[in-house]
């Protein structure tokens, strides 16, 4: 889990989110989001809520330099990491 402070808190149906925290994804979440007829940008977002556990709808009201930050997140959770065989 990875928490993100928001530079820019954001209130959506009176819940004022200032930061968010994001589980790592598992394959099921990249095959929910593919199944989506959406634009890449739009699976992207449904999965950043999908891993916030927030509406898309939160997703859509960031600011663009703290979208960054949660993108930059999800980016590290997916690249590989080398096997220690020790």
């Amino acid at each position: 889990m990875e928490t993100i402070q928001l530079s820019q808190p954001i209130t959506i149906a009176n819940n004022t989110y200032e930061k968010l925290s994001l589980r790592r994804p598992k394959v099921r979440d990249r095959l929910a989001v593919e199944r989506l007829k959406k634009t890449d940008a739009e699976k992207e977002i449904t999965m950043l809520a999908n891993l916030a556990e927030v509406t898309v709808e939160v997703i859509e009201e960031l600011d663009l330099a703290d979208y960054g930050k949660i993108q930059e997140v999800l980016q590290n959770f997916l690249e590989s990491r080398p096997v220690n065989s020790d």
